[in-house]
């Protein structure tokens, strides 16, 4: 496929393509994504034997859907960001850092769930509010290079077909979404577990927890639909208006979700 200017659009068509013709970089963000997935399963398994609540600030929930969510989600960058206008250089420090970001913040999760202690929002011990601190690190190292990733994906790129270009653009603009309602949940359970209202803490973080998810995901399912169009027969410019419907109903869907998010946060 080529733009209009003669260059090439870079889109693989098969899966395989993406690992074979991938920087080596993005091969790296794949295995480490799929090895957090992996502990996920792992953790579900884990579950399984041992048993426990399933919902709740100390259960094996957290490290079975934070190895998922997080392995997925960089996979999901390192593929977006392979469409995305960056020097090789920049693109090397970003995916690494976060990929090293994702395998911490995975990691503290899990150690503190084999403790039997919560994660999140805890300060009853000195170690446990290290924990606490460093996963709030994570998340403000987790916002400055998706920022980085999501200003970088509005730039010129020629090279990327415009439904392409379309799709990155709103995924990420909503990844930004996701990223607010995430220092929204961290902020106020912080200050709700530093007045003393421990449980109150985890009460208003679940109340965000549906615009965070729909929001986060965007990156990956309006790309993937633009990458899935490039197996039809449909021209460019029907790609690019088949992108933008989606969007606009993925956009109207997310809102829903974000009102009545909102709502029970502000009244949790």
């Amino acid at each position: 496929m080529r733009s209009a200017a003669g260059f090439p659009w870079r889109t693989p068509r098969a899966v395989p393509g993406f690992w074979t013709a991938g920087r080596p970089i993005e091969r790296a963000c794949y295995a480490v994504g799929a090895l957090l997935m992996l502990g996920g399963l792992f953790h579900l398994l884990v579950f399984a034997v041992d048993g426990g609540p399933w919902t709740g600030p100390v259960s094996w929930r957290k490290p079975v859907t934070f190895g998922l969510s997080f392995g997925l989600t960089l996979i999901t960058i390192a593929w977006a960001g392979s469409f995305v206008a960056l020097g090789e250089r920049a693109r090397r420090i970003l995916l690494g850092v976060f990929a090293a970001d994702c395998v911490a913040e995975v990691a503290l999760i899990t150690v503190q769930a084999w403790r039997k202690v919560p994660s999140h929002f805890n300060m009853e011990t000195s170690f446990d509010t290290l924990v606490t601190r460093m996963l709030a690190a994570g998340g403000a190292i987790l916002v400055i290079t998706l920022v980085t990733l999501t200003v970088a994906a509005f730039r010129a790129n020629p090279g990327t077909a415009p439904s392409m270009r379309l799709a990155l653009r709103a995924g990420f603009a909503a990844l930004m979404l996701a990223l607010a309602s995430g220092a929204a949940m961290i902020a106020r359970g912080v200050a709700e577990a530093q007045s003393g209202h421990q449980q109150a803490a985890y009460q208003v973080a679940v109340a965000l927890k549906p615009a965070h998810f729909v929001t986060m995901h965007a990156v990956l399912v309006l790309p993937a639909l633009a990458w899935l169009l490039t197996f039809t027969r449909l021209g460019e410019a029907r790609r690019v208006r088949t992108v933008a419907l989606a969007t606009s109903a993925y956009a109207v869907v997310a809102a829903a979700v974000i009102a009545v998010s909102a709502v029970r946060f502000a009244t949790g």
